[in-house]
Order: structure tokens, then C-alpha cells, then sequence
């Protein structure tokens, strides 16, 4: 016969806690045009210490073929540093939250970051894009710092409604218009 541990008081025992999980570091040099906000790093870029490393996100990718530079050959970090070097800064809208794998949709308890406090560093700022929909939901708070808002598409492979051409397409929209790509 199973039995649950009991615990003080004698009620059962439930099911562990989420642990709280804290984001990594923006991104960024003052010279950055456009910030891209995710949700919160994924199981995957928390264990690389580096944004957007699953293997199916498109946002490496995406930047690769706007860019005409293979991005994605190189180590997480110098992927970082690259996009950073071509003036895109990177976080997320939450510094930390409760969430057991890497579904938007399982985040709770989350705690916004220092989104006013990045933008006041970042002078030839011309945009803030977010990535996704439910960095968006911060939306409000990022349309009082300034610059444009942009909701582009997730580049997550949770967002297999849009295709890679129709998600090049807006990224490539919000690029140009930030100076991020050369016109043609």
C-alpha cells in the first residue's frame, strides 16, 4: 500500500514547489537601436546561460538570413555578441518567475525587469520589439519608455502557425525600420 508522507498538522504531503527561476543579463552596448524582449529564458538558454538556445527557435536562424552571416555555426555567446555588435540589444520582459519547464503559458508569479532602466542606457534607441505574445502583455508599460513598440512573432517552436518566410517578412519590417538592415 502507497502513502503519502504526512507533514506537520497531519495534512498530506503535496506536490513540490516550483523552484523560482531567475533570467540572465540583457545584452546590450549604448549604440543599440532595437531591443528585443522575450518572455523569459527556456530550460535550454538558462542551462547555456545564453537567450534563445533551443535547438528549434527561429530567432537565430531568423537573424541569419536578414543578416547574410551564419549565426547559428557559432557558440551561444558569440551569437549574443554579434547581434549586440550589429546594434540589437536582447532581454526579457521578466527577471524572474515561477515556471516548470518552458511553456509562456506556465509562467506564474512573474516579476518584470528594469525595462525604463535599460532604455535610459541605450540613447540611439528606435525601437522595442517584442518577441511573442506573451512578452507583449507588457506592452502598456514598454509604449511609456519612448521609442516604437513592435509585437513581431515568436521565433519559439511553440509558434508553428507562421512560417519561416512569413516570420522573415515582420522581423525583417522592424529591422529596417530600426536601421538594422540595409535597404533593398
Amino acid at each position: 500500500m502507497l502513502r503519502t508522507p504526512a507533514v506537520p498538522g497531519g495534512a498530506a504531503a503535496g506536490p513540490e514547489p516550483v523552484p523560482v527561476r531567475h533570467g540572465l543579463p540583457p545584452q546590450w552596448a549604448p549604440h543599440c537601436r532595437l531591443l528585443v524582449l522575450g518572455s523569459f529564458p527556456g530550460q535550454s538558454s538558462l542551462a547555456q546561460q545564453a537567450y534563445y538556445g533551443h535547438p528549434r527557435n527561429q530567432f537565430w536562424p531568423l537573424l541569419s538570413a536578414l543578416w547574410g552571416e551564419d549565426l547559428t555555426g557559432l557558440p551561444p555567446l558569440q551569437r549574443q555578441d554579434r547581434a549586440v555588435a550589429r546594434g540589437l540589444a536582447i532581454w526579457d520582459v521578466y527577471a524572474h518567475c515561477r515556471r516548470p519547464g518552458s511553456l509562456d503559458a506556465d509562467i506564474r508569479e512573474a516579476v518584470p525587469n528594469d525595462l525604463a532602466g535599460l532604455v535610459a542606457r541605450l540613447p540611439g534607441l528606435r525601437g522595442i520589439a517584442h518577441n511573442g505574445g506573451e512578452s507583449a502583455r507588457l506592452r502598456r508599460l514598454t509604449e511609456t519608455l519612448g521609442p516604437p513598440v513592435y509585437r513581431l512573432p515568436s521565433t519559439s517552436p511553440a509558434n508553428a502557425s507562421w512560417s519561416f518566410e512569413r516570420k522573415r517578412l515582420a522581423w525583417a519590417e522592424v529591422l529596417q525600420a530600426c536601421g538594422l538592415l540595409d535597404p533593398s
